[in-house]
């Protein structure tokens, strides 16, 4: 017991310890010194006004002010980005710029763009209506052109027939006598021309039909030009339309009907030599536009181009205000003493530096009066803070998400930065592809700062997060794939020759019956002669069957014993004894004794059925074992076994419950009447401190609780070895997709002659390779590790209920453009 006390401190296997603060600071000092605290990261603020709404609290005007200016400073974002240009770092050598200024500053840019941005979208616009008018005089004049031609070769083959057939005026149709009599004349036909977005002229024409009951005649063209829109930057396809139709109703009809679909409608002459003036004039037009427009551009991108420069360093400062404000916001404002009150948490190891930088704060700000900072008590669970790096991070992320580690408990992380990516590689055993993960992983961890300083997307943030994870899964698959000798499922003779050659030369009936062993065992891993022989399946069976049982009921055994570190460093002999000592004779008398028979099987090379041990060890324990017997003495140490295992169920359940209801009793015995409290002992009391009180002691619920909790490790004694199968049952089927896809993909390509043939089998295999067995397999072995260190492992000793500790800092703050 000693000797663990005397242990040295692990940083990671508890989280640091924590002070309760408070902080007493002066009004004209408090913004420096939120700015100040910021920076340094090391002190979580309490909430003291979370009762007032957003709106009541002390600096909301400023909090105002700065989302003003984030949305100003979005608006810049957005206007650089539809120029196309590229945001320029801000060079640090530039002097901080205050608030009030900067405000003033982005007040004139913005509305010095909103101006430049209204008269390029007139600009524009005119120069659209020009351009359209343009396309609608040389498209309707061929129209026109045409329809004339056409009227005139009607009327001359109308004439024809009138004057060869003299029966004919009698049966001609009223069109036809219509275009005799001139009636053109009276009744004139007119037309509207005009533009109109592409994806509306089918509807258009058919809307247009059925208001003029088919009376007209419709003709379109496609614009030569797709036109900008100005208020999307976007091309727009457009059509160029014209309508021929009489009678002034059909023209009402018509142009509202434009109307409604957003059609521009232009007058277009009919006399060629106006409509070539127009022409004329509309090109000058044009000319003059385009240079405008251009002007206009290059004068708008100059102005975004100096925001540009500066855009990244007045974002992070309004971001920084803002923070700054809504931490003073969660401060106690005393109007009569001119001072803000602060509550929080910080790190033990921090004090000093808080208080430098509060000593600084006081002296830049030039206030007679310093800070105030002291150590209160608390009545509240500490948060939890572990320091790690850029290598644990990741592991820590991965406890973290199950549940935070209450405050000073053991820490899984520290042990899952070796169990986790082992596991994984027990299933993941290849080291041919550990290799590619492993090149995958040196990768990733080369281009740590190019990657680290740009956004990536959710898939490739993740696995820049878990570059190190990712390392170290690749490192044990190399491993364990040495150990289970497969190379892409191919077994290679690395440390030396078989121990087994053939009976005869031929070696047609290759099995381990059809083996002699002729020299001492292969050196590391699996002899290469089991690979594809009869006997491969069942010894690989086996092998990793009886090696998952071992490794699951070690790291079942660590939990327990890491139960038993938090029990003793929280002084709770209760759990140690009531607890640890009954959950590890449970455990070894049953699965450390399977684990014990296993070791032993495989050192004396016995062919005893330990199934029908283990089952028989409950069904009839005083029976003679006879062929499977492994040991002397295996049957009285059985028998012994299985009475400790029955001795250790109630010895869970029964003494914890009644030991802590008669401690309970003692505890409060004779505290029926509190202490009176005089007015100067209330008002000491810190705001909203919490007095212990007494609480009643429920018997039964407290017995349920531990029945319940009983239960649950007997049964998941057996449920979670047999969990810890699927290492075995992962393992086989990796190596046995790789071989297929070895053996059937490109062994089978690889056996034609043909080099096309080959040529897709290894495409084939590659493809497999890469997206099957590198990125699906990959993933299924990291959630079943994933599963087997939450449930298997970490409910041994693991609560999980505390939260994490998340100090104000700038180096937190969300890069967003709220």
């Amino acid at each position: 017991m000693e000797y663990i006390d005397n242990l040295p401190p692990m940083d990671l296997m508890r989280s640091e310890k924590m002070n309760f603060v408070q902080l007493i600071i002066p009004v004209e000092s408090a913004h420096r010194a939120v700015t100040y605290l910021g920076q340094l990261g090391l002190l979580q603020f309490r909430d003291l006004n979370a009762e007032k709404s957003p709106f009541q609290r002390t600096f909301v005007n400023q909090v105002k002010r700065c989302a003003e200016m984030s949305r100003k400073l979005r608006f810049f974002k957005d206007q650089i980005h539809k120029a196309g240009l590229p945001l320029s770092p801000s060079p640090t050598s530039q002097p901080d710029i205050e608030l009030e200024e900067l405000e003033v500053q982005l007040a004139e840019h913005e509305h010095e763009l909103i101006e430049m941005n209204a008269n390029s979208e007139k600009l524009q616009t005119s120069y659209n209506e020009l351009l359209e008018f343009k396309m609608v005089l040389q498209k309707a004049g061929e129209f026109l052109v045409s329809s004339q031609s056409n009227t005139s070769a009607q009327e001359t083959e109308l004439d024809e027939n009138v004057h060869s057939h003299d029966e004919y005026a009698d049966s001609a149709s009223l069109m036809e006598q219509e275009m005799r009599s001139d009636l053109p004349n009276q009744f004139h036909v007119r037309f509207i021309s005009g533009v109109i977005c592409k994806s509306k002229v089918l509807t258009f024409e058919r809307m247009l039909f059925r208001a003029t009951r088919g009376n007209m005649l419709f003709n379109q063209a496609p614009a030569e030009y797709e036109i900008m829109d100005p208020a999307s930057n976007e091309m727009v396809e457009k059509v160029v339309f014209i309508v021929f139709f009489s009678g002034e109703q059909a023209r009402t009809k018509i142009l509202k009907i434009c109307e409604a679909f957003g059609a521009s409608c232009y007058p277009v002459p009919e006399d060629i030599i106006k409509r070539r003036q127009i022409i004329q004039e509309v090109l000058s037009r044009l000319s003059d536009l385009e240079t405008t427009l251009d002007a206009g551009l290059r004068h708008r991108d100059k102005a975004l181009t100096s925001i540009g420069c500066e855009l990244t360093k007045w974002m992070n400062t309004v971001r920084k205000e803002k923070a700054v404000y809504d931490t003073l916001n969660m401060l106690n404002f005393d109007v009569t003493k001119k001072c803000l009150l602060g509550e929080g948490w910080c790190p033990i190891f921090a004090k000093t530096k808080i208080q430098e930088a509060l000593q600084r704060a006081t002296f830049d700000s030039n206030s007679q009066v310093g800070i105030i900072f002291h150590v209160m008590d608390a009545f509240e669970s500490p948060p939890t803070y572990f320091r790690t790096n850029r290598f644990t991070s990741a592991f820590q992320e991965i406890v973290d998400a199950y549940g935070v580690a209450k405050y000073e408990e053991a820490n899984p992380a520290v042990y899952t930065v070796i169990t986790f990516p082992f596991l994984f590689a027990v299933m993941f055993g290849d080291w041919g592809h550990g290799t590619c993960l492993l090149l995958a992983a040196l990768f990733l961890i080369a281009r740590e700062k190019k990657f680290g300083s740009q956004k990536l997307g959710s898939f490739m943030e993740m696995l820049f997060g878990g570059r190190y994870v990712l390392l170290l899964m690749s490192i044990f698959s190399i491993y364990c794939g040495l150990i289970y000798n497969e190379f892409f499922s191919v077994p290679f003779h690395i440390f030396g020759n078989s121990a087994y050659k053939c009976r005869d030369a031929a070696c047609r009936d290759a099995s381990t019956v059809g083996l002699i062993k002729y020299r001492d065992p292969y050196p590391f891993g699996v002899d290469p002669s089991w690979r594809g022989s009869r006997s491969e399946l069942p010894f690989l069976n086996s092998l990793k069957m009886k090696m998952s049982i071992l490794l699951g009921v070690a790291q079942m055994n660590l939990g327990i014993i890491l139960s038993y570190f938090n029990a003793h460093y929280f002084s709770n002999s209760i759990d140690v004894k009531y607890q640890f000592v009954p959950q590890m004779i449970f455990l070894n008398s049953l699965f450390g004794y399977l684990s014990l028979l296993i070791i032993i099987k495989w050192c004396t090379g016995s062919q005893a059925d330990l199934y029908h041990v283990m089952i028989y060890m409950f069904l009839s324990p005083f029976e003679d074992l006879r062929d499977n017997k492994l040991f002397w003495g295996q049957s009285v140490l059985q028998v012994l076994l299985l009475l400790l295992a029955l001795v250790a169920v109630p010895w869970m359940l029964f003494p914890k419950p009644f030991i802590l209801k008669r401690l309970h009793t003692e505890r409060f015995q004779g505290q029926s009447y509190g202490i009176l409290g005089t007015s100067e002992m209330m008002d000491m009391e810190e705001p909203g401190s919490a007095r212990p009180h007494h609480e009643d002691f429920n018997f039964s619920e407290v017995f349920v609780h531990q029945m319940i909790h009983s239960i649950e490790f007997v049964l998941g004694a057996v449920s979670n070895t047999a969990s810890y199968l699927r290492l075995w049952a992962l393992s086989l089927a990796h190596s046995e997709l790789s071989t297929v896809f070895y053996e059937k993909v490109l062994l089978l390509a690889w056996g034609y002659d043909n080099v096309f043939i080959r040529l897709v089998g290894l495409a084939v295999f590659a493809f497999a390779t890469a997206f099957i067995l590198l990125m699906m397999e990959t993933l299924s072995a990291f959630l079943h590790a994933l599963r087997l260190h939450w449930v298997e492992f970490q409910n041994k000793f693991y609560h999980g209920d505390g939260y994490k500790f998340k100090p104000f800092s700038f180096a937190l703050l969300a890069d967003d453009d709220d």
